[in-house]
């Protein structure tokens, strides 16, 4: 077994490995990952899915994983996962998210794959689907993809029942999506309910390509916040499969290793990163994600990379026009 660094999220408990495993592209045969029709091959039906997905995460094991994310919109992700947990004799860090519902029954041409709603409702009635889907409470329940467009982080009844949540135990927090994540995440740390801020963990887009939300990455987890990094490999855009900027190209040929080490080895190095997710479909790239671990990037490097970013409107303009597939 390859050994993964554990540490704390942010200030507390639980611990994490630097790496865990997100259950986006796992849990529904469609999803917005740059060739996750193909990686799955012709036989999409629940029982092939449930099989892939519990040799995603005994590979994941194997190589020292011990942080698994999924949410319940992801499909039947919850329920793959919660079934595999049954059947090992080790713990895990479990994190889910809440706020949108799964609306695709199990197709990849469905015109809606999901409805975002962040209202005290939505939140009571997907809390008890978590428990029962993932058979045990998970350690961090965010909202997800928190905007200021939503009004969640003003909504005093769903601020008291997270803030309930937070007293039993759980992680609570919220996870970011779209070109607005630090300002989003700015008013996620001045949130209070009876003066204390239930809140305190962060779930946030972050890549070579739309690093923007650093600086308020860097401010929470100074605050003691819990951060996670998502689409580290931009949904396959930082991938062999993409065309990529040539400051990434040049490195991945010095280095010998692949775009998508390179991406997640970046998210690694920032400070304020407590654990990065692989969104790998497939046993290959969850080994080349995993060979990120090792590869260890200077401050001349580093610099180098920046020149990678785009715009965040660019960027997110761009994710929004993908595929699912």
């Amino acid at each position: 077994m390859t050994g993964l660094e554990h540490r704390l999220l942010g200030a507390n408990p639980p611990t994490v490995t630097r790496l865990g495993l997100g259950l986006a592209a796992l849990g529904r045969p469609g999803y917005i990952n740059v060739g996750h029709g193909a990686d799955l091959g012709p036989e999409k039906s629940v029982e092939a899915m449930r099989a892939n997905a519990h040799a995603m995460l005994d590979e994941a094991w194997a190589a020292g994983v011990r942080y698994f994310d999924a949410a319940r919109s992801y499909g039947l992700a919850e329920e793959f996962l919660g079934s595999w947990l049954e059947t090992t004799a080790h713990t895990a860090t479990v994190g889910s998210k809440w706020g949108y519902t799964y609306t695709a029954n199990w197709r990849t041409d469905a015109e809606q794959h999901e409805v975002k709603d962040h209202t005290r409702p939505t939140l009571e009635r997907q809390w008890p689907e978590t428990l029962a889907a993932l058979r045990r409470t998970p350690d961090i329940y965010l909202i997800h993809s928190a905007t200021l467009e939503t009004g969640v982080l003003d909504d005093a009844r769903v601020l008291a029942r997270l803030a309930e949540l937070a007293e039993s135990g759980v992680r609570v927090g919220l996870s970011l999506s779209g070109p607005t994540q630090a300002a989003t995440l700015q008013r996620a740390l001045e949130v209070r309910v009876d003066g204390v801020n239930p809140l305190s963990v962060v779930q946030a887009t972050w890549n070579l390509l739309e690093p923007s939300a650093g600086a308020a990455l860097a401010e929470a987890h100074a605050a003691g916040w819990g951060v996670v990094v998502k689409e580290g490999v931009a949904n396959g855009r930082l991938t062999a499969r993409a065309t990529l900027p040539k400051p990434i190209t040049d490195l991945c040929a010095r280095l010998h290793t692949t775009p998508d080490a390179v991406a997640l080895a970046a998210a690694l190095a920032q400070p304020w990163a407590d654990t990065v997710l692989s969104g790998a479909t497939t046993q290959q790239h969850l080994r080349s994600n995993l060979s990120a671990v090792s590869l260890e990037l200077g401050l001349e490097e580093l610099d180098a990379l920046q020149d990678a970013a785009q715009a965040p409107a660019v960027y997110w303009q761009e994710r929004a026009g993908m595929a699912w597939n």
